[in-house]
């Protein structure tokens, strides 16, 4: 039976035996799974292997690239300067990034980034994975483009450039660029070990993500002239790019954030537990219900699924988190199967970040599996 590491109170037990079954059964081949509860670690625990040869082990200081788990350290940089009253939901994007209004763009708000609802969801062809790695060059073609559907009218998943557009607003306000703006609000205060640009010195953490063997969506009967195919082809993700040095350097606030799961469940403990984390307090009450005014409820113009999004965070739904028994929750989860889940009702933040991706169009069952023994 597969031996799991951490802190695991007897009550959890299950999560525990879940995480070895996995890990046994070839499954997971390393994963950590963490539960915050009232802003105290609950359950910190990590099993299996840190590389495909099964030579390391995933140790307590294991970090992996958690794809569009990224996202929700995202959305809570942009609600810090919100709280702050620095940032305007319902403002034009344009109104702290002029370019952005080229091209039909003037009226999409700060909140359509934040949901999906912008049109612009990837960048415009021809594009490749290494235009996100140069922001300046990335941030002014999606300035320059059209939507692809009307702004507001629809969600349409920013599959990798999300972290651009958010980042470029934030970088607008404050000057920093979202990586540097997460380290020192968010990441540096909490002393958690979430980084969106990894250091190089910190690469030797770094577990690569299995590759699924395939992109994140099946393209062969989509129309070309869809967001869908102009999203996953704008670039095409492709989970190999996370192996390499400028991959894991660059500011992707859409897909390379690196951590695990207790420094996604602690820094999402802040929207669990009325904004505060021991003595670092980011965001007000009155914030936080704004993640879930609805922005949108309905077939994803991207993924092709229902989703209801607040503001950034998905909320739930019958169909969003049938696993999962109603409740204030709001959660996003990366390509591959990461997840973080956070029940605002009872405070509590839960976090499952792994190294072996889903194979492309499998049903991924392992964090809602997880997720549903930790919330029951």
């Amino acid at each position: 039976m597969a031996q799991i590491h951490g802190q695991l109170p007897s009550e959890f037990a299950e999560l525990g035996e879940m995480l070895s079954a996995s890990i046994d059964a070839g499954t997971d081949l390393g994963a950590s799974v963490a539960l915050t509860i009232e802003g105290e670690m609950a359950v910190d625990i990590w099993g299996g292997w840190a590389d495909e040869d099964k030579t390391v082990h995933w140790g307590r200081d294991t970090i992996t690239n958690v794809w569009s788990t990224t996202k929700t350290m995202t959305f809570l940089s942009a609600l810090v300067l919100v709280d702050r009253g620095e940032l305007d939901l319902w403002a034009p994007v344009a109104d702290y990034w002029p370019e952005f209004a080229q091209n039909g763009k003037e009226s999409v708000e700060v909140r359509h980034l934040l949901s999906h609802a912008s049109g612009v969801s990837g960048l415009d062809a021809p594009c490749s994975i290494e235009d996100l790695y140069d922001w300046e060059a990335c941030t002014t073609k999606l300035a320059a483009q059209a939507p692809w559907w009307k702004p507001g009218t629809a969600s349409g998943y920013h599959a990798l450039v999300q972290g651009h557009l958010v980042g470029e607003v934030i970088r607008r306000i404050d000057g920093r660029k979202l990586g540097a703006f997460f380290a020192e609000e968010i990441a540096k205060p909490l002393g958690a070990d979430f980084h969106i640009g990894l250091d190089p010195a910190e690469f030797h953490r770094v577990s690569n993500v299995v590759s699924p063997g395939g992109p994140p969506q099946d393209l062969d009967n989509v129309d070309p002239d869809s967001p869908a195919y102009k999203t996953f082809t704008g670039p095409e993700p492709i989970a190999e790019a996370a192996w390499t040095d400028e991959w894991r350097m660059a500011d992707i606030g859409a897909a390379n954030g690196h951590g695990n799961a207790r420094s996604v469940a602690l820094i999402q403990a802040i929207v669990a537990n009325g904004g505060r984390v021991g003595d670092v307090r980011l965001l007000s009450p009155d914030t936080i219900d704004l993640i879930f005014e609805q922005q949108s409820h309905g077939m994803d113009l991207v993924v092709g699924h229902p989703i209801r999004f607040g503001v950034g965070y998905g909320l739930w739904a019958p169909e969003t988190l049938p696993f999962l028994p109603e409740s204030e929750y709001c959660y996003w989860g990366g390509w591959g199967g990461s997840l973080s889940i956070v029940d605002v009702q009872h405070q509590v933040s839960f976090s499952y970040v792994m190294n072996k991706m889903a194979p492309e169009q499998a049903l991924d069952d392992r964090g809602p599996n997880l997720a549903a023994l930790a919330f029951t």
